[in-house]
């Protein structure tokens, strides 16, 4: 009778293969916790959508697929301006039907809408990271009076109300893009105006974020290692901080574009952003606003585009908060 020892029987046979233990990275446990989130997977999926239809449009306009911001279909609309049949006259070839007063046909507005209300959203959202991320990096890393002077300016523009600046600098500062830096009148510059304004009134939330990221990490052995070798502060910046960011900027730039597409609905309300004939979301919903009564399809149609738009922007922003957060359940 052979009797085996307890090291043999447990021990697994030459042609097995033993598992092997891997460590995932933060960004593989990111990707992992996404997947079993079908919320955040179907908010990014209209995100990307919004994004490709504004990308698309003015393309489609050049082609001639859809009609351009001053095409309108008067025959489509009573003598007094209203429109024709149920849903604002929808009908094969205008499904959304046709705006009141001149006959633009509403699905094409909604879709070059969107192009400039992402434009602007996208525009101030980037001017928004770029300058947290310089003054939050500045600040966390040399720490001392540059930190505290930068903390004061952060609180100094956090004191300015923005829609106040907004409706007051509109009118001179349009004017002064347009005459003294060249910037083409009308939309481009009521545009470029938003974007600036949005984006050096929007970054200093941003900016102590990255301060409070900045502060753990220059901590941590590489940053030590990469100081005594010499390497200057730009390379760290740069080489050694910088990569260690994207995780915010991606949670934050989800969370700045649906606030900022808001943000552009209520200039338009206020008469500050882009005006008519060129569409924005904000402005159709503006001007639909005359018509809840009479013709509520109009006013309900690019409502829930920004309700759309705004809430997939927000549940993709939480999504990827709660997957890049290392205390969340995954």
């Amino acid at each position: 009778m052979i009797i085996e020892s307890p090291d043999a029987a447990s021990a697994p046979g030459e042609g097995d293969s033993a598992k092997e233990i891997e460590g995932k990275s933060p960004r593989q446990l990111a990707w992992m916790h996404l997947r079993r989130d079908k919320v955040t997977l179907g908010a990014g999926v209209v995100a990307a959508l919004g994004i490709l239809i504004a990308i698309a449009a003015p393309i489609l306009v050049k082609l001639g697929a859809i009609d351009n911001a001053n095409d309108t279909h008067p025959n489509l609309l009573t003598d007094s301006g209203q429109t024709q049949g149920a849903f604002s006259g929808a009908s094969w070839s205008h499904p959304l039907g046709v705006t009141p007063q001149n006959g633009s046909d509403l699905l094409d507005r909604l879709l070059l809408g969107t192009t400039y209300s992402l434009v602007i959203a996208v525009g101030a959202t980037v001017i928004t990271l770029l300058l947290g991320t310089i003054v939050g990096i500045i600040s966390g890393y040399i720490g001392g009076k540059t930190d505290y002077w930068l903390g004061r300016l952060i609180d100094l523009v956090l004191c300015f109300p923005q829609t106040l600046m907004l409706l007051a600098l509109a009118p001179t500062f349009v004017d002064l893009l347009s005459n003294r830096f060249g910037v083409p009148a009308g939309a481009t510059a009521h545009a470029t105006f938003a974007i600036l304004v949005l984006g050096l009134f929007g970054w200093p939330l941003f900016a102590r974020v990255v301060r409070g990221q900045v502060l753990s990490l220059r901590q941590r052995e590489f940053i030590e290692a990469a100081t005594s070798l010499g390497a200057t502060r730009r390379r760290i910046y740069i080489k050694e901080l910088l990569p260690n960011l994207w995780a915010p900027f991606l949670v934050y730039g989800s969370l700045y574009i649906p606030q900022y597409i808001s943000a552009e609905a209520a200039l338009a309300y206020l008469g500050v952003s882009i005006q008519p004939p060129t569409p924005t979301l904000g402005n159709i919903l503006n001007a639909a606003i005359g018509y809840i009564q009479t013709d509520s399809t109009f006013f309900l149609e690019p409502a829930i585009v920004i309700v759309v738009l705004v809430l997939a922007f927000n549940l993709l922003g939480d999504g990827l908060r709660d997957a890049f957060d290392p205390r969340s359940d995954r």
